[in-house]
């Protein structure tokens, strides 16, 4: 199964405004919902080089993909 996982971030706009930024998408490979997250959180860290992936953002999304890249 492919999951698309992104990780997004509340900030603070110009105008006063919060919105939600996507920091990061990834797609993954696994056979779980569960196993994906692990996958993805390991990659993200890896790509912004951080421990910890809340370092850059405070929530993630999944859901299935619909098409395969």
């Amino acid at each position: 199964m492919r999951y698309l996982v992104k990780f997004m971030k509340r900030v603070r706009g110009e105008n006063g405004y919060e919105v939600d930024v996507c920091q990061r998408w990834l797609e993954v490979d696994a056979n779980t919902k569960s196993t994906a997250l692990i996958l993805a959180k390991k990659q993200f860290c890896a790509a912004e080089q951080v421990r910890d992936w809340t370092t850059h953002a405070d929530r993630i999304q999944i859901s299935e993909a619909e098409y395969p890249s």
